[in-house]
């Protein structure tokens, strides 16, 4: 996996208005990339269209460093087949914190 800038679910979580739409499913198509000759998955959305709550959601599915299973339960995504096998599995960098001196 690639370097992420919100590690953890804290921002997934916190970021989430009480209206959500369900874009979970978008996880799908990430996970059906994954260890594939495509490499890199574009997340495009157009201006204000949720790229940064669905870069904050990518990162809280994949992140080991916490446990994301109760965030994703009650979404889409639980019902798909690669839920299990994708949830919280990568270790992911914040590349901020790579650069900062002590």
């Amino acid at each position: 996996m690639g370097q992420f800038i919100n590690v953890g679910n804290e921002v997934f979580v916190d970021s989430r208005p009480k209206d959500y739409v369900d874009k979970t499913m978008l996880i799908a198509e990430v996970n059906d990339t994954l260890r594939t000759d495509s490499k890199m998955s574009c997340v495009t959305r157009c201006r204000r269209f949720g790229k940064s709550m669905a870069a904050a959601m990518l990162c809280a599915y994949y992140d080991k460093s916490c446990d994301s299973r109760h965030i994703f339960s009650g979404f889409e995504i639980a019902k798909h087949p690669s839920f299990e096998t994708h949830l919280n599995r990568s270790h992911l960098k914040d590349p901020y914190l790579q650069n900062r001196t002590r």
